[in-house]
């Protein structure tokens, strides 16, 4: 089971920004933000037992990248949540990678946005269901 993930960013400060107001729609406020980090936790809380999400400058001084081809999901209560976030992220300086649509022919059908962050690293919004 996965317990947390780190994002690398190059500015704390306006990255902060970005993802304040992206994963406020999915119930996610930040918890703290000191020396190069900060943390984010379901209704602003950390908890060893929640799924967190952190953000940090890198280790070794240098610029923050992402992978080619990774991704972040997270998932959202309905539809509803999925175009918030997707809107508060574009909103807050983030760029389309995909508007709010069905995808694929599962059943249940599978709703997502898709967005990057100010750095470039590539986030998504899902509701199935």
């Amino acid at each position: 089971m996965i317990g947390y993930v780190t994002i690398g960013v190059s500015d704390l400060d306006s990255s902060v920004v970005f993802y304040d107001a992206a994963l406020a729609p999915l119930h996610y406020g930040r918890t703290f933000k000191d020396g190069g980090w900060a943390g984010y936790g379901p209704g602003g809380k950390s908890s060893d037992d929640a799924f967190m999400i952190f953000l940090a400058t890198p280790h070794d001084k240098g610029r923050a990248t992402f992978g080619n081809g990774s991704m972040l999901a997270f998932k959202a209560k309905d539809r509803a949540e999925v175009e918030a976030f997707y809107k508060a992220a574009l909103t807050a300086g983030g760029k389309d990678e995909g508007a709010p649509g069905v995808r694929g022919e599962s059943k249940p059908e599978w709703y997502g946005a898709y967005v990057r962050d100010p750095v470039g690293n590539k986030l998504c919004a899902y509701f199935k269901g």
